[in-house]
């Protein structure tokens, strides 16, 4: 369950990882190209609107000026000054006008015509400062007075707002326009250019799946062939199409897992070649090895009576002979652990008699201190159980020296580094658990890693070592094939301590 959701997880992740960068890739771009193409086409249609009503609307009023404010009396009435801002707002409706006349007592006189309730309080002061300012005449300025004109927003409405005087003592003229028109029709333009880019960004988005799709198919078929390939299926090969990086990188990764098959097919059949020397050479070992054996023994027997000079010579050849046995029988269960051959024959077995029984068979008694419970029945296979603790009793015995303890008991399963709990497969089954610690100096941090290694010797560290370097090995491979493990470790009061671990079925078959 934890496995299954962890790779869930993994594959979200893979999913979101370059896919989601590449379709943000894509909204962003879209983004950005339709915001700023959007913006300039806001921009510049904003400004040629505001301009084409502003210069018409100012065109128009300066003429009407020209016409209609320049032709009043000196000193108009008010009923003058209304006619004529009543004339000029009728003659191109939509702006208000406004006419303001000083008379000689000062008194302002006011004509107001249009469609806005228009005061000379709408007018910004620094426009009327501006039109009120009379300019000094040159060359280049022959005018006393100018147009100016401001945008503005009173109560949160856009405004046009100009102004001039006429020239030679003649009002002085306001044109009012609203540009809610104007404003209206930009905002519309707006929304439309929002809904451009919104589509741009959907556009983009499916632009950018179809591509990631496109780039990214190919490189999930690469990773599964990686993965196929890295689990040991070595005929793995991609189908290659087009001329693109992609098919490429297809080539090269069938040329590479074509190599790769071909090497591993060598290396197979140089190992099985060599597995099949070892086997063949041991078993063609095994007949004259027997021979010998038999003679040696009879040597043995006969070694009071032999001459004392050929006595020593008698007895290497007896050791050397039966070492040259040992090697034999270790090389032949090594083939059938590389093999495969090796199988298990499991039976109920008391812990405590197996361990007696190993050190008893071995002449080990005296040197070995035994901490076992009675009774404890357990369903494994004796033998490589044999093997594995007279391979550990003995090399402590050799490098370690005596006493050496055998501790056995009963223990909950530990679980893997990294591994939760409830993910072993082992969960629920207790473990057999057997420490052998011999009372000598310890193994050298530099040795640990290597001592369950095939035909490893720690030759500086172990001067009397005399073994085929295959013993722990063998060990290994026999707490292996019944899903044990052995470790190496230095104990807190010196020494060093191998523990083996085994699953069990405690009392399997008690009952049967």
């Amino acid at each position: 369950m934890i496995r299954e959701a962890a790779g869930t997880l993994l594959g979200g992740r893979r999913w979101t990882s370059l896919r989601l960068r590449l379709l943000l890739v894509f909204a962003l771009v879209a983004l950005t190209a339709a915001v700023s193409a959007s913006g300039i086409a806001y921009w510049l249609n904003r400004e040629a609107v505001l301009t084409r009503t502003q210069d018409a609307a100012l065109g128009d009023f300066r003429q009407e000026m020209q016409n209609r404010a320049a032709a009043l009396p000196a000193d108009p009435s008010q009923e003058e000054l209304q006619r004529t801002a009543e004339l000029m707002a009728g003659s191109s409706p939509g702006y208000s006008v406004l006419l303001v006349r000083e008379g000689k007592d000062g008194r302002r006189v006011f004509g107001v015509a249009g469609p806005d309730s228009f005061g000379l309080g709408d007018v910004p002061k620094s426009l009327q400062q501006a039109v009120n300012d009379r300019q000094k005449t040159t060359s280049a300025n022959n005018a006393d007075y100018h147009m100016y004109w401001q945008r503005t927003k009173p109560h949160g409405n856009p405004y046009l707002v100009g102004g001039t005087r006429i020239v030679g003592g003649g009002p002085t003229g306001y044109m009012y326009k609203s540009l809610a028109q104007e404003r209206d029709d930009l905002n519309a333009l707006a929304w439309s250019l929002c809904i451009a880019t919104g589509l741009a960004l959907l556009g983009s988005a499916l632009l950018a799946q179809a591509a990631a799709r496109t780039v990214l198919k190919p490189v999930q078929r690469l990773g599964d062939a990686a993965r196929k390939l890295g689990e040991g299926e070595l005929d793995t090969r991609l189908e290659v199409s087009g001329t693109d990086e992609l098919a490429d990188l297809s080539h090269t990764f069938n040329k590479t897992a074509e190599a790769l098959e071909k090497k591993v097919a060598d290396m197979s059949a140089r190992e099985e070649s060599s597995r099949r020397f070892v086997a063949d050479m041991s078993h063609e070992l095994r007949t004259p090895l027997t021979a010998l054996t038999a003679v040696a023994e009879v040597l043995e027997e006969e070694a009071d009576t032999l001459d004392p000079m050929i006595a020593p010579a008698v007895g290497l050849v007896v050791s050397e002979t039966r070492r040259l046995n040992e090697l034999v029988e270790n090389l032949m269960e090594v083939t059938r652990f590389d093999a495969g051959t090796a199988r298990l024959v499991l039976d109920d077995v008391d812990v405590a008699d197996q361990v007696t029984a190993c050190i008893d068979a071995r002449a080990w008694l005296d040197a070995v201190e035994l901490d076992a419970e009675r009774g404890l029945m357990v369903r494994l296979d004796p033998r490589r159980l044999d093997v594995i603790l007279a391979n550990l009793i003995g090399n402590a015995l050799k490098h370690g020296g005596s006493p050496v303890r055998v501790s056995v008991r009963v223990s909950e399963p530990v679980p893997e580094a990294g591994r939760e709990p409830d993910a072993d497969p082992d969960e629920g089954v207790p473990w057999l658990v057997i420490e052998v610690k011999d009372n000598g100096p310890g193994i050298p941090e530099e040795v640990l890693p290597h001592v369950f290694d095939r035909f490893y010797k720690a030759s500086a560290s172990r001067p009397r070592s005399d073994g085929s370097g295959l013993g722990l090995s063998i060990a290994v491979e026999n707490a292996h094939i019944q899903g044990g493990e052995i470790t190496a470790a230095n104990g807190d009061g010196g020494g060093a301590v191998f523990t083996l671990r085994l699953p069990v079925d405690l009392g399997g078959g008690a009952g049967e």
